[in-house]
């Protein structure tokens, strides 16, 4: 993956390369950083395979440190800061790290979760700077492209988390495809706000490298003075997911200036309601509002191309170049064009599985029975039209039966957000306690939530109660947290 960026070094050494709070470097500047720690990481003993798991903000130091990392054929495993001790037992026992990075923040609860070494950025970060000065090489490692990048720490139906393995190889075909689908210029900047802990902040890095391009670290900057960092760093691409989406919305409806710069909303996570998508282009003239849709297991599997932006409202786009999506059965047959059924992924982009954990793996890695290729089985479930598009449906656990009719609350959520008012909605299906229920974040009253979504939907898809919540809450990644909702509501999990 290092080689993504020598390249672009090669070319533009001076061009902007990584900014966050604090300040910027050049490509320069940040490949002569990457090695620095390479070397750091070579004076600690660690070798190619080896992992290391780093708890630390998203800034221009971890970025370095992934490419530094990278140019060794260690294994960089970067986990949320605001895990917690808990599951940070279960991540390192997991990953059975060489070593463990973390800041002033982090490096107690991490002590606390293993007898590793843990060493504080703040020293770490010393000594890289001083082995930047020296400028003293060591000697390359040999790195294949079947070699591991990176362990991303997923959550999901386990208890614990799970790491997705990303060879050198997937992860660089899925950074070039998304890259040039999405038409990303060595002119862009892309501002993004999420930690490189999950597969969406880490390919942005990836993405806006590969074309040459500058990206803004922006997790740590305050809600309260987004639009004004967007303008001041001349932003031209906002990756989002709803909750940012309807939070950036909100906040350009209040402004008096404009953004002239921005060109493209990029959106995954969860599908963005119309009437969002309607507030971000009423606010942002001649912006385009990229849908997509993907799992980290693959990174992306299509792609709503940009200059196809208002066409197919409900479609989450086209196959990435080189790779290809099926709709099958319980069975794993093929289902024709319009059926709906679980949605699999082929290609160059699909990972190997996850790692040390073969029962998972064996569930959603599957081969082609006529080519042997690997297959990612999502678990979710859409439909294909006869020009290729994706529709989206929903997951398995989404989709249920109510009254006879089988429905998903990808659909109930879609309505709840199309009602003037409402910031956030997550639907729960119905369970032996309860009916089906909606949970929403808005100003209205519940009664008149639910007449609303009678006028939207058919009557059995309407619930039986809604939730009017203050603060809705949310994982770490900006999504429903549907189990502390099902939690709140009745001690079950979604």
């Amino acid at each position: 993956m290092h080689d993504l960026l020598d390249s672009v070094h090669a070319a533009t050494p001076t061009a902007t390369a990584v900014r966050d709070s604090r300040g910027a470097w050049t490509f320069l500047e940040l490949v002569e950083y990457s090695h620095a720690f390479s070397r750091w990481l070579h004076g600690k003993g660690v070798q190619h395979g080896d992992r290391i798991v780093l708890q630390l903000p998203t800034d221009r130091e971890l970025v370095a440190m992934f490419y530094g990392a990278s140019r060794r054929g260690v294994v960089f495993a970067p986990v949320n800061p605001a895990m917690k001790t808990f599951h940070l037992k279960s991540v390192i026992a997991n990953a059975e790290p060489e070593l463990v990075i973390g800041d002033s923040t982090s490096v107690g609860p991490l002590r606390e979760a293993t007898d590793l070494p843990v060493y504080d950025l703040a020293d770490v970060w010393r000594e890289v700077v001083h082995l930047h000065s020296r400028g003293t090489p060591v000697e390359p490692a040999a790195v294949t492209p079947n070699d591991v990048a990176a362990l991303i720490y997923t959550s999901g139906s386990t208890a614990a988390p799970k790491a997705v393995i990303c060879p050198h190889s997937q992860v660089t075909f899925a950074t070039e495809a998304i890259t040039t689908t999405l038409g990303y210029r060595a002119d862009d900047v892309v501002f993004c706000r999420f930690p490189m802990s999950w597969d969406y902040g880490l390919y942005k890095v990836l993405m806006a490298h590969f074309a040459g391009a500058e990206i803004v670290l922006a997790g740590g900057e305050s809600d309260l003075v987004l639009l004004n960092r967007i303008r001041e760093t001349n932003a031209t691409i906002v990756p989002l997911v709803p909750s940012l989406a309807s939070m950036i919305g909100t906040l350009a409806k209040r402004a008096t200036d404009s953004t002239p710069s921005l060109r493209m909303f990029t959106n995954t996570g969860a599908a963005l309601p119309q009437s969002t998508i309607d507030s971000l282009r009423q606010a942002f003239p001649g912006v385009s509002v990229v849908r997509q849709f993907g799992q980290t297991e693959c990174k992306r599997i299509t792609i709503m191309p940009p200059e196809q932006d208002g066409t197919r409202p409900d479609a989450v786009g086209l196959p990435l170049p080189g790779t290809s999506v099926l709709i099958v059965d319980a069975d794993g047959n093929e289902l024709p064009i319009g059926q709906v059924g679980e949605i699999v992924a082929e290609g160059p982009h699909v990972m190997p599985g996850y790692w040390r954990n073969p029962e998972q793996t064996a569930r959603a890695f599957r081969a082609n029975p006529r080519t042997g290729e690997p297959r990612l089985h999502t678990g979710d479930y859409g439909r294909l039209d006869d020009e290729g598009f994706l529709y989206f449906e929903g997951r398995r656990d989404d989709m249920f039966k109510r009254k006879g009719i089988r429905m998903s609350t990808v659909e109930i959520e879609a309505a709840a957000m199309d009602i003037p008012g409402v910031r956030a909605a997550a639907a729960l299906p119905p369970t032996p306690k309860r009916d089906l229920a909606v949970c929403v974040e808005s100003d209205l009253p519940s009664h008149t939530i639910l007449r609303e979504l009678a006028r939207r939907l058919e009557a059995q898809k309407v619930p039986a109660t809604c939730h009017v919540l203050e603060d809705f809450p949310l994982t770490l990644h900006g999504k429903n947290e549907r189990k502390q909702l099902a939690l709140m509501l009745d001690g079950s999990d979604a």
